[in-house]
């Protein structure tokens, strides 16, 4: 699922393309929105919130959506081909220069603007929004101080954006095990502080850290050498019943104390 950074970069693109700009057609392809008619409305912007994209509409609207697990938006000239197949288009928005496709999106709704909070209020502090709060990030996470780290810091409600990547790649900076009780993690503040700041350099360069070619320590590298004391990169998946998730560690750099 694509993390904080991705979405930040996903709405720039968007925003740069729609905001200001009056939708000749919009279509969203869920039964629950599919009669909606934008077309003749401009688009006022296109922002992110933690894993969530907010594009807000003229006349109080807002296009709720969410990527999941494999949503793309494509954007294309306003006279050129749809981009994708037309059955994966969840939802088409059309003014006279672009035509943004959003395809395979887990989550299509129109909500009134004022009424964002019903569908995004449970988040927690925005690891890359203007009301990121390092000190309630923390806080929110130590009310559940017997849940293992590495489960707090993917519940979107203690911060929001964080995900599979960021959680291995932040643990292994500070030399925290996934599975240490977040009540047991000595510096609690500064596995938040990385977290957001790999987040926020990956939202630029995509490639947050210099450790190998595509910029991660132990994502995705199960079984290789850590590039920090060589010994083999673990992995396991764990979490609630029906959430579990991939986690990576190494086992001399973030042993479980």
């Amino acid at each position: 699922m694509p993390e904080g950074d991705s979405v930040a970069r996903s709405c720039a693109k968007l925003h740069t393309a729609l905001a200001g700009q009056v939708l000749t057609r919009a279509e969203l392809r869920v039964p629950a929105a599919a009669t909606a008619d934008l077309a003749g409305r401009s688009v006022l912007e296109v922002v992110p919130r933690g894993k969530h994209q907010l594009t807000r509409i003229e006349g109080g609207w807002t296009i709720h959506t969410h990527l999941r697990m494999d949503g793309t938006w494509r954007i294309v000239g306003a006279d050129d081909r749809t981009p994708g197949p037309a059955h994966q288009v969840r939802a088409l928005l059309v003014t006279e220069t672009h035509q943004a496709a959003g395809l395979r999106l887990g989550l299509v709704e129109l909500v009134r603007t004022d009424h964002e909070h019903e569908v995004i209020g449970h988040l927690g502090p925005d690891l890359l929004g203007p009301d990121w709060d390092e000190e309630m990030a923390v806080a929110n996470l130590l009310r559940e101080p017997g849940r293992t780290i590495g489960e707090a810091l993917l519940d979107q409600r203690n911060l929001a954006g964080i995900g599979t990547i960021y959680r291995a790649e932040s643990l292994f900076h500070q030399r925290v095990n996934p599975r240490t009780p977040v009540g047991q993690v000595g510096d609690l503040l500064g596995v938040v502080r990385t977290a957001q700041r790999l987040l926020e350099a990956s939202k630029v360069t995509r490639v947050p850290t210099a450790s190998n070619r595509d910029g991660r320590w132990v994502y995705n590298r199960a079984g290789k050498p850590c590039p920090r004391c060589r010994s083999r990169i673990q992995c396991e998946e764990y979490g609630p019943l029906t959430q579990e998730r991939l986690s990576w560690w190494c086992p001399r750099c973030q042993p479980l104390v």
